[in-house]
């Protein structure tokens, strides 16, 4: 398997690691297609883009033709003979005059039909990152039942096709639940040793991993931004502070749950937790709720924890990252 690189910082590119389980769920996409998109949910940062990179290839590998598309940041990889649909996507992609998400999703779900119609291979995967935020909240089931008729309703038959959406929206989970359009599956950050082999490829002088693994939890953009940062955690923290709106505000109204919640997050699967703080922190991507049983089966790389009270994982419910908990403990204080 050819592993990709990865642009962790400016400066500083890592070879795709870890996430064994996850590699291997690829090759079973791969052979057996899916019979609805695939959703994949998680924290932000916890690896999602990085495991959609390394499908990309592993999918070419297995003689499909592939295209990935970040639709947040306008980046693309396609792996086609069919010029029509490299030079459509480009065009779209480069387009910064009356360019908009919606036109670039709808985009490609005409070029995968068009790949059906017109190429003999009949193996067609499309690997979407970030497209629910986007395209907002409100457009994602219309999007997600657009992805299915494409596996439903063919315009040719097809020897397989793949169709997997990664996305840090949690909310969307519940919205497109609702129907039986997809499978959704989570992701978590990485597991110790992985992460600690990424950490060993970071060079110059840095804290000792247990206090990273403390902060990061696993998470590989956490690391990114403290190595960034030159390991100011509290420059990350005031970041997201102002990114996530922690305003004085929104901490007074709800201070009583946010304290309880910084020191167990199961505190917020109590039936008396306020649902609209729990919503609140789901859409500012602060918190995982409903977490999933621990068993392999129900994730798409290595599960968390049952309950690692210290990154800040409960068996319900678990902060994004520690340094997500460690901005609302910052706020509180403010």
């Amino acid at each position: 398997m050819k592993r990709v690189r990865l642009r962790f910082a400016p400066k500083l590119e890592v070879e795709f690691i870890d996430r064994d389980k996850a590699v291997k769920h690829v090759y079973e996409l791969g052979e057996k297609g899916t019979r609805y998109p695939l959703i994949v949910f998680g924290s932000e940062g916890c690896g999602k883009s990085a495991w959609l990179r390394q499908a990309t290839e592993i999918l070419k590998e297995m003689n499909f033709d592939v295209i990935y598309i970040d639709v947040l940041h306008r980046e693309l990889i396609a792996y086609t003979d069919v010029e029509e649909v490299v030079k459509e996507l480009t065009n779209a992609i480069i387009d910064v005059t009356g360019y908009t998400p919606l036109k670039l999703v709808d985009l490609v779900i005409y070029l995968v039909n068009q790949l059906l119609k017109r190429w003999m291979k009949k193996r067609v995967a499309i690997l979407v990152d970030e497209v629910f935020q986007a395209i907002g909240l409100d457009r994602a089931e219309m999007y997600t039942k657009m992805l299915l008729n494409i596996i439903e309703y063919p315009p040719e038959p097809y020897e397989n096709i793949v169709i997997v959406v990664a996305t840090s929206e949690g909310l969307s989970r519940w919205r497109i639940g609702r129907h039986r359009w997809a499978e959704i599956t989570p992701m978590w950050n990485m597991g110790r040793k992985g992460f600690e082999e990424l950490y060993n490829r970071i060079p110059g002088i840095k804290p000792s991993f247990d206090e990273v693994w403390r902060l990061t939890g696993g998470n590989p953009d956490a690391l990114s931004k403290l190595y960034q940062a030159e390991w100011g955690a509290n420059k990350v923290v005031t970041g997201l502070i102002k990114s996530k709106q922690l305003v004085p505000s929104f901490v007074a109204r709800w201070r009583k749950w946010l304290e309880l919640a910084v020191e167990d997050p199961d505190h917020l699967w109590s039936p008396d937790a306020p649902e609209e703080l729990i919503n609140e922190l789901i859409s500012r991507n602060l918190i995982v709720y409903d977490l999933y049983p621990r068993e392999h089966k129900f994730w798409v790389d290595e599960p968390p924890p049952e309950e690692d009270l210290e990154i800040g994982v409960g068996k319900f419910v678990a902060w994004q990252t520690p340094l997500h908990r460690e901005a609302v403990k910052a706020a509180l204080r403010i």
